[in-house]
């Protein structure tokens, strides 16, 4: 199934033989299955595969899966202009086939129906899924009327199942989770997905109704919202799979007599509005609560559920509700450090003379804190004092030693009447002793009216990307006077002062390295970048200059949180 540009054979492989870990393992699938990946080289197999091949995972794992197994039925090599498995694998869909040929160890040749489905094998890497068996052909089936209820095939519910797992546990937003779960049903199950969420209040709300027209899904909000609360003795389907008693069939017959609850009330209208004549219910469980239920319904589909469909609903439900269970975890966590971070960082006071706003904009893939800090506050001799820093980390660690060197800034800077750098020397000394900060960077700065009118910025920098000075006309340049090395160096050298005169209407700009740095390109990049977007904005008011800033700037695969400090002196 490879593409054209490798050429791995089974005397000699032309990739390395490490494998990829799986998202789910593969011996929880009940037939041979191996993974490839995006060339088509084996990079895991299930036992299973092993004995169906009468080859060891050493012997699979590393090689072309075409140019090894597949076959014409008398053994010959098979082109790969005719081999079906590898179009699909190309096109990147799901496809089964139900009589092809794999080679075995000992040179004989075996006949396989088989199963392909993409598959997500971790660590942002694409790969494929494939689920085969070799059927004992004396004992092939003649072929039968096709049931009026079509169930999936062993194989097809395996891969699903496979599927289900890979796609769900791979995102840690519930809304994300919630679509994959209607795609991976939709129309491949039923015509309805339903799904019922208890919130953390005990409340019942109805978060999806989705129906499916073909390959079209259409959300049902109307039938979205609150539901009432769930009856603790009710033996309504929906009610006992809310409270994570059991998996139930149900139709328009169920709903009929004498409402029991609202629930059963809400039912009623489900089954009236969408015309379902058949639904399985199943409870979405996680390993601590019930957190809702999973309805499958059937309208346009004239095969209604029975019972032995719902051992598949059930695991569909069991996953997603794992799936759900981390990604609620997941998103509380990201609730209580943002909040967290909100307090530790302070709020801009109001000055004389001075505009200035600040952003803050937290790492996305961490746990919404980080050591990205800022801070700007009023001296005792009338002056204002300026500062930006980055304590190394993105998490509750690094917010906590952000806050512990903000903190000692501020009270040196209050008590102590001296240059920046002096104050930058003492915290440096104080951070190596009384915290458990390794590394951090930066900018301590001083803003006061000059003698001429102007203001004047004085500044000293450890370590950090220097700031940015936009005059009103546009004329932007970097202040790279004053830098020194980053804090906890433990080297005790003097650290410089630097100053620069302010022109009126100018803007300063200090930011922290998320708002420069991205993966495959340079810093001096990044920074030419920040530069030409500034100038381009200088004549906006300082919110928006500040906000486009960020939006224009900020690298879109940032993994890094970002701290932008923005002064504007008046016009005169």
């Amino acid at each position: 199934m490879a593409g054209p540009e490798h050429t791995g054979t089974v005397d000699g492989p032309s990739v390395p033989t490490a494998s990829l870990a799986p998202a789910v393992p593969l011996d929880a699938i009940g037939a041979g299955a191996y993974i490839v990946d995006e060339q088509g080289f084996i990079v895991a197999v299930n036992a299973h595969a092993e004995q169906i091949l009468g080859r060891t995972a050493a012997e699979l794992i590393g090689h072309d899966a075409h140019d090894l197994l597949h076959r014409g039925p008398q053994g010959q090599p098979l082109p790969r202009t005719q081999c079906a498995m590898r179009q699909a694998f190309h096109a990147g869909r799901t496809a089964q086939g139900e009589e092809d040929y794999f080679a075995h160890a000992d040179g004989t040749v075996l006949r396989i129906s088989w199963l392909i489905t993409p598959y997500d094998v971790g660590d942002h890497h694409g790969g494929t899924l494939v689920v085969f068996h070799a059927p004992d052909e004396s004992h092939v089936a003649e072929p039968q009327p096709e049931p009026k209820a079509q169930h999936l095939s062993e194989l097809a519910r395996l891969a699903l199942l496979a599927e289900t797992t890979t796609r769900l546990t791979s995102t840690l937003d519930v809304d994300e989770a919630l679509r994959r779960l209607v795609s991976l049903v939709l129309p491949r199950l039923a015509d309805w997905v339903v799904v019922d969420l208890i919130t953390e209040r005990d409340e019942v709300w109805r978060t999806v109704v989705v129906h499916a027209d073909g390959e079209t899904l259409t959300h049902r909000e109307d039938l979205q919202g609150p539901m009432p609360p769930v009856p603790e003795e009710s033996q309504m389907p929906l009610s006992r799979a809310l409270r994570g008693v059991a998996s139930n069939l149900a139709g328009p017959q169920t709903y009929q007599g004498a409402p029991d609850s609202g629930i059963a009330v809400e039912q009623r209208r489900l089954f009236d509005v969408t015309g379902m004549h058949s639904a399985a219910i199943a409870p979405i469980r996680s390993t601590r609560a019930v957190l809702g239920a999973l309805t499958l319904g059937r309208g346009e589909n004239p095969a209604a559920f029975t019972p032995a469909d719902l051992p598949l609903i059930e695991d569909i439900a069991r996953r997603a509700g794992l799936a759900l269970d981390n990604a609620r975890l997941y998103q509380r966590q990201r609730k209580v450090a943002e909040t967290m971070q909100n307090h530790l960082l302070p709020q801009m006071p109001s000055l004389s003379g001075l505009e200035m706003t600040v952003r803050y904009l937290p790492a996305p893939d961490a746990s919404q804190v980080g050591g990205d800090w800022y801070d700007a506050f009023p001296l005792a001799d009338a002056s204002t004092a300026l500062a930006i820093g980055d304590v190394a980390g993105h998490d509750l660690e690094a917010a906590a030693g952000m806050a512990q060197v903000r903190n000692m800034l501020r009270a040196y800077a209050w008590s102590q009447h001296e240059p920046p750098s002096r104050i930058v020397e003492r915290l440096d000394e104080a951070i190596q002793h009384i915290t458990d900060v390794t590394m951090a960077t930066t900018i301590f700065a001083r803003v006061e009216p000059a003698d001429d009118g102007d203001w004047q910025l004085s500044w000293t920098n450890a370590g950090h990307p220097p700031p940015l000075l936009i005059s009103r006309d546009g004329l932007a340049h970097y202040l790279t006077d004053g830098h020194g090395i980053l804090l906890g160096t433990q080297t005790g050298t003097r650290r410089p002062d630097a100053t620069a005169q302010l022109p009126p209407g100018s803007t300063l700009v200090l930011y922290t390295d998320g708002l420069i740095e991205a993966p495959r390109r340079t810093l001096d990049e990044g920074l030419d970048r920040l530069r030409q977007h500034a100038a381009a904005l200088a004549h906006r008011p300082l919110a928006s200059f500040t906000d486009q800033l960020l939006r224009r700037v900020r690298p879109s695969g940032n993994d890094d949180d970002v701290a932008v400090l923005a002064v504007r002196v008046p016009t005169g």
